[in-house]
């Protein structure tokens, strides 16, 4: 065997990637588990008040909503989220999808009407997306990568756009733990591919603590 050989050389290398990406998605999936687990226990506190304000403020209406959002490689699951909008919020989206403060495919609005009081203030700290970690739990979601998308947005996408699809969507990342709404959606789907190509345990405890900066200092969620 000739260690010199360049085609030897290229195959070490491939094994040794594929060993890390293994390594990588292995401890990952650990930490989400554990982490999520985790984060359910010590937060039913907060789950408790959040409920019984969404309540108060509207009796009638669910204290959860979930919603069909696509997952890696173009997989549909059902996310879940405090409610922080009206009950009917989705059948008055159309008349709102004009509107949208975000170029590109993603509906974000600043002034959304369907948001009630306690929803805008859930929204404004993040709060609103706790429940997700059960969707983490369920290996449906990670801990950190892209944002979740609609259907309908998904069936606006590019082949560039997809790429964003290739890993599990995060409860947080890289666009949502640092510019959230101040950018659009190609330079959403910029951060996101920028996260993929270069996401590390490391890089993902980062993106974590960014996060954790976030629920204190909110960043212009809305």
């Amino acid at each position: 065997m000739d260690y010199r050989d360049t085609n030897y050389q290229s195959s070490l290398l491939d094994q040794a990637r594929q060993r890390r990406r293994y390594l990588y998605r292995t401890s990952k999936r650990v930490f989400d588990m554990m982490m999520s687990l985790l984060g359910l226990l010590l937060l039913m506190p907060v789950f408790i008040v959040v409920a019984l304000l969404i309540k108060l403020e509207d009796p009638r209406g669910p204290v959860f909503y979930s919603q069909t959002r696509v997952g890696v490689n173009q997989r549909p699951f059902r996310m879940f989220k405090f409610r922080s909008m009206v009950a009917d919020a989705d059948h008055q989206l159309n008349q709102l999808l004009q509107r949208s403060d975000v170029a590109g495919a993603m509906f974000k609005m600043k002034q959304d009407p369907r948001i009630t009081k306690i929803g805008r203030i859930i929204r404004k700290y993040s709060v609103d997306e706790l429940p997700q970690l059960l969707n983490v739990l369920l290996g449906q979601m990670s801990l950190v990568g892209p944002r979740p998308p609609l259907p309908r947005e998904v069936a606006t996408y590019t082949s560039h756009d997809l790429q964003r699809l290739t890993v599990k969507p995060g409860c947080t990342g890289l666009w949502q733990a640092t510019v959230r709404n101040e950018v659009s959606f190609a330079e959403m789907v910029l951060l996101d591919l920028q996260y993929i190509a270069r996401r590390s345990f490391l890089l993902d405890l980062y993106v974590l603590l960014l996060t954790i900066r976030v629920f204190v200092k909110p960043n212009g969620a809305y």
